[in-house]
């Protein structure tokens, strides 16, 4: 798609940026086939076709108008279209500048502008923590749809403090550690049975990702720097093989510090060699599936379980199959699950800005994850299982709570 830069843009890098992403477009119109907004609405604008063309318009100069913010606003961000496009249209990276651009010229209405911002300083402060555990205590009188945002409590467990020559970094993360603290202590227990040291470092924080998918580019680099300066002693002296990130949407935000980061001459080079050290748990897991199956209680009876794949690991990170495959070789019978590939509605805060459209979609997943009556949905993201558990009696877990309940022992 041809693309003529308007003055204000033309040498900015993200001006650059669109331009090249924006000229791989052939509008062939596959992306709206795997679009879940498009498939609800109906509307071009409300597909990534109509979306690109969109911001077409404000790249070449066009007046924002409130609309365009709105089709925008309603992207999940998925990036199924990615997978979709035949061209290699990184749609991803091109909604994230619109986003931007819009946000620096048209001021949102105040009611907006204040849940945004409650959003970006509220789930990133330490008093998220303490304020998530009161709510556990009363969420047996909150209201249905507060309820639905404050999981039940789950506590973590032991924390393995042995030591192995294997060592990685878990991102210390916001949002998962306060409203799931199982997770991490799962992730940390199943690494100690494979024999990897973990830490969780002082100073690292939230990935950036809701900052950033809130068009504050500034709030979400600034989160990025400060995780860089917290994991580089060790990362620089060598002592660590991987950073992992047990919750995918976190994953794909650390693992684009490089790209984030390339126009800082202070971080350009520490930021891309940190998204290099970026995993996901499953991919030091997945060659180690014999070990873990010597770790395991032999003779558990196998249980039929349903995987949501989170848009973050299958379009986001490109990781397919590798965690279906992982939970079969360890005992699960997994039930065919339709239409995989489409989001739950959960996408960060997104069940929150745009409750109608994530409250559609999460019915439509939940049927087809119910579909052949499992015992327990899995997924790798904290935002799709507390989306998910909200609206089922199955028990939603994350693949690693899983296996965890599985390991012959446990630390002291």
């Amino acid at each position: 798609m041809e693309t003529t830069l308007a003055p204000r843009y033309a040498q900015s890098p993200q001006g650059l940026a669109a331009q090249e992403i924006l000229r791989r477009c052939v509008h062939c119109g596959f992306c709206t086939a795997t679009c879940p907004t498009y498939q609800i609405l109906g509307d071009e604008r409300d597909g990534p076709r109509g979306r690109i063309y969109l911001i077409k318009q404000i790249a070449e100069g066009a007046d924002v108008g409130r609309g365009t913010q709105v089709h925008l606003d309603r992207c999940l961000t998925c990036r199924n279209c990615e997978t979709t496009c035949p061209s290699g249209v990184e749609y991803g990276k091109l909604v994230d500048i619109g986003r931007e651009w819009i946000e620096a010229r048209l001021q949102r209405p105040w009611n907006e502008r204040w849940l945004r911002q409650l959003l970006k300083t509220g789930l990133t402060s330490s008093w998220f923590g303490p304020a998530m555990r009161l709510g556990q205590r009363v969420r047996g009188l909150l209201p249905a749809s507060l309820k639905a945002k404050v999981p039940a409590y789950r506590p973590p467990g032991p924390i393995p403090h042995r030591q192995h020559a294997r060592k990685v970094i878990l991102l210390k993360g916001c949002v998962q550690p306060a409203m799931i603290p199982a997770i991490d202590a799962a992730t940390q227990r199943v690494l100690d049975a494979l024999e990897f040291s973990s830490q969780i470092v002082p100073g690292s924080g939230c990935c950036g990702a809701i900052r950033h998918h809130l068009a504050d580019a500034a709030g979400g680099l600034a989160d990025a720097r400060r995780n860089i300066d917290a994991w580089w002693p060790q990362v620089s002296a060598g002592q660590i093989e991987a950073i992992v990130v047990n919750a995918s949407g976190c994953g794909v935000m650390v693992k684009d510090y490089g790209h984030l980061l390339a126009h800082d001459p202070d971080y350009a080079q520490r930021a891309e060699h940190i998204s290099r050290l970026a995993k996901d748990p499953i991919e030091l897991l997945d060659s180690l599936s014999a070990r873990l199956q010597s770790a395991l209680t032999p003779s558990l009876p196998a249980q039929r379980v349903a995987f949501h794949p989170p848009c973050t690991l299958q379009h986001g990170q490109k990781i397919k199959g590798a965690i279906e495959r992982l939970l079969t070789a360890l005992g699960a019978h997994l039930v065919p699950v339709a239409d995989s590939h489409l989001c739950c509605g959960s996408a960060g805060t997104y069940s929150v800005l745009q409750p109608q459209l994530s409250q559609e979609l999460k019915a439509r997943k939940l049927t087809a994850l119910m579909a052949s009556r499992p015992e327990v949905i899995l997924s790798a993201n904290i935002g799709c299982i507390t989306h998910l558990e909200s609206g089922t009696a199955v028990p939603v877990r994350h693949w690693l709570e899983w296996i965890d309940e599985r390991l012959k022992s446990k630390p002291a």
